[in-house]
């Protein structure tokens, strides 16, 4: 039996406070799981919680759940490569991080305004191994930003120089130069001028074919969900209300968000 790359058992992650009264769920009791070599499309509204799964997926919340303010996991279970990660030690975190890499709604804007873009997608190879080869490093920053489908010669430039498209190819070129066998990508087209979308979903989805890995996509665009996936998870207020294929899901909607996506693909249907 094959091992999912993600597996969530009633899953309830909330933001802590040492404010009892404070606390809020944001997900509550959800189950499901990614299998090798899928891209899972994770689809709701602002503040539905599909940005706080995807930051727990890929080992950015406070697993722990110690600082206030931060999500961490309150209930049930999640095991990325079948390690569980509520309350997992640092060692074992930053050895799982390795093995994901992780796309955030403001990548574009996190790259450091310093360095220039070979520096920015050489910066993880370096955070893992100060004594790395860059000889080596260089030719791994190369072969992806070809994969990303930039100009080599934009290497030597600044993330300012480059326009918001070009930035977030940058950013997704950062976020898989440790070759992980799991990308997580939160909102991956936002802030993306809309002529350069297509063509940031193009590069994730040969992407995918040419390195092989899982994914979960988080988009609040059911456009962006369909041109990567074809199974989906909708969350609303922190609890499923769909998964399964895409058609599948939308055909005979109950739940009325459901029933807005559903209009929104396929038409009102007349009673």
């Amino acid at each position: 039996m094959i091992t999912p790359v993600v597996k969530a058992d009633d899953l309830s992650i909330r933001y802590g406070a040492r404010d009892v009264r404070s606390r809020h769920l944001a997900i509550s009791g959800l189950n499901f799981e990614l299998n090798q070599g899928e891209i899972l499309g994770v689809v709701g509204e602002t503040g539905s919680g599909k940005s706080t799964l995807a930051a727990t997926i890929a080992l950015q919340a406070d697993l722990g759940g110690i600082e206030s303010g931060n999500p961490e996991i309150c209930g049930g279970s999640i095991r990325v490569f079948d390690q569980e990660l509520r309350g997992i030690g640092s060692r074992r975190r930053s050895k799982l991080g390795l093995r994901v890499g992780y796309l955030p709604q403001d990548g574009a804007l996190r790259l450091d305004p310093r360095l220039t873009v070979a520096e920015n997608v050489a910066e993880p190879i370096y955070s893992r191994d100060r004594k790395f080869s860059s000889r080596e490093a260089g030719m791994a920053v190369a072969t992806l930003i070809d994969l990303v489908r930039l100009p080599l010669g934009l290497m030597g430039r600044f993330p300012f120089e480059l326009s918001s498209g070009q930035r977030q190819r940058v950013a997704l070129a950062r976020a898989m130069v440790l070759e992980p066998p799991l990308l997580v990508a939160d909102e991956p087209t936002r802030g993306v001028d809309v002529t350069a979308r297509l063509g940031i979903l193009e590069v994730m989805r040969d992407l995918g074919k040419e390195r092989e890995f899982s994914a979960v996509v988080v988009s609040s665009d059911l456009d962006v969900v369909e041109n990567l996936s074809s199974r989906m998870l909708v969350l609303h207020r922190g609890k499923l209300i769909g998964l399964g294929p895409i058609n599948g899901v939308l055909e005979q909607p109950i739940h009325p968000f459901l029933k807005a996506l559903s209009e929104a693909r396929f038409g009102k249907v007349d009673a």
